[in-house]
């Protein structure tokens, strides 16, 4: 990510290991993390360079939520609100994930959710238990 033109990386969470969601038989679980990249370029853009890497190392999407070596999500833009079925923004179902909301708030400790209104930390904190560990 730090040769994504016009975006410098700020900061990269720990990795952190976890569960499927939802449960998938036989899935291995998945390890996530979270980058804060800051720049002045438009939020599809930037989506379309995550998705760029994505085919790099061949990103398959069989199903949803299927098991894959690589998912790269834009989560927030800047607080920007996108209902347009390509750009959902912010990420719709970020504040229901463990595996999104702890390590987002390494990187942007007291981010708000720009729909919500409820910071990072409240978010995780009112989630039911779910499998999420550092690694």
């Amino acid at each position: 990510m730090r040769g994504l033109s016009g975006l410098r990386l700020e900061a990269l969470s720990r990795w952190w290991q976890s569960a499927p969601i939802p449960p998938l038989p036989g899935a291995p679980w998945f390890v996530n993390g979270v980058a804060r990249l800051e720049g002045d370029r438009p939020a599809r853009e930037v989506l379309d360079a995550l998705h760029a890497i994505e085919d790099r190392f061949a990103r398959a999407r069989p199903y949803p939520n299927a098991p894959r070596t690589l998912d790269l999500d834009l989560l927030d833009a800047g607080g920007a609100l996108s209902d347009d079925p390509r750009l959902l923004l912010p990420h719709p179902r970020m504040h229901l994930r463990g595996f999104v909301l702890r390590p987002l708030a390494e990187v942007a400790p007291g981010w708000l959710h720009p729909r919500l209104g409820v910071t990072v930390e409240a978010l995780a904190a009112g989630l039911p238990p779910q499998e999420v560990e550092p690694l």
